[in-house]
């Protein structure tokens, strides 16, 4: 079964045609990155995904069933633009999506649950470079670490997707590399699947498992508006790449350790 079916989804916004005739099908634990030109509706079709835009024509299918119309816990998204809240310390941020998760009324954990969850947050911050940093604010962090602390915030849920908006795009080379390394990592120690919509094509090709081309073939004035982007070219990337059967650290995929569980 395909973890993301597109079934001939359209977008319009009144006359204007973004998208038309999308079909696509994504494998379980896939990393796709989407590419093509500026206004193609690359992220369009990731805002459909994360449920913020609905198809004009056509359903999206998540493991199957219709997509929720809104975003939930099964769909994790860092943007270009660091996504984490300034008031609240790194530990803060990384727990409050389990918190909102766990504990829909209140928003808060207590006693033993608070602890476990404050255990697993201190994991995955090590796990993605900031251990020791657990008290600091957003605002004493660089650009390279909040998108680490973006990551983790996002992975903390336990999604079973996770959407990347250009996360990496206003970093500098230096660091986006680090980064780049940081992300195959996760991708391979976790069941998550990626949908990653970029303008470098560098960038797609050294972490995607498959890239996606979106492009618009009428691109006349006259025309623009009246024909929608398509998917032009859809590669998978050889050798192909795939992630780890298993996820070497349960937190990742936001369960218990399955050792304690029998226990």
């Amino acid at each position: 079964m395909s973890a993301i079916r597109f079934d001939g989804v359209w977008k319009e916004y009144g006359d204007h045609i973004v998208l038309e005739r999308i079909t696509i099908d994504v494998a379980p634990r896939a990393f796709v990155a989407l590419v093509g030109p500026s206004g193609c509706g690359k992220t369009t079709f990731l805002r459909m995904l994360l449920g913020e835009e609905t198809p004009t024509r056509g359903r999206i299918l998540i493991d199957g069933k219709p997509l929720r119309p809104e975003p939930d816990a099964d769909r994790g998204v860092v943007f270009q633009r660091y996504s984490v809240f300034p008031h609240l310390t790194v530990l803060q941020n990384v727990l409050l999506g389990r918190e909102l998760k766990e504990s829909k009324w209140l928003g808060r954990l207590f006693g033993g649950a608070k602890r476990a969850a404050t255990e697993q947050a201190m994991v995955l911050l090590d796990e993605v470079g900031l251990k020791g940093h657990e008290d600091k604010y957003p605002s004493a962090l660089s650009g390279g670490m909040q998108q680490r602390l973006a990551l983790a915030q996002a992975i903390m849920r336990g999604p079973k997707i996770l959407l990347l908006d250009e996360p990496f795009g206003a970093l500098d080379p230096g660091i986006r590399s680090e980064i780049h390394e940081l992300m195959k990592r996760l991708w391979n120690e976790t069941e998550l699947t990626v949908v990653m919509v970029t303008h470098d094509l560098s960038e797609a090709f050294r972490l995607a498992s498959r890239v996606v081309a979106f492009e618009r073939h009428r691109n006349r004035p006259e025309e623009r508006e009246r024909y929608g982007a398509t998917i032009s070219r859809d590669l998978e990337i050889y050798p192909r790449r795939t992630a780890q059967p298993r996820p070497p650290l349960s937190i990742r995929s936001g369960r218990d350790d399955p050792a304690e569980q029998g226990a």
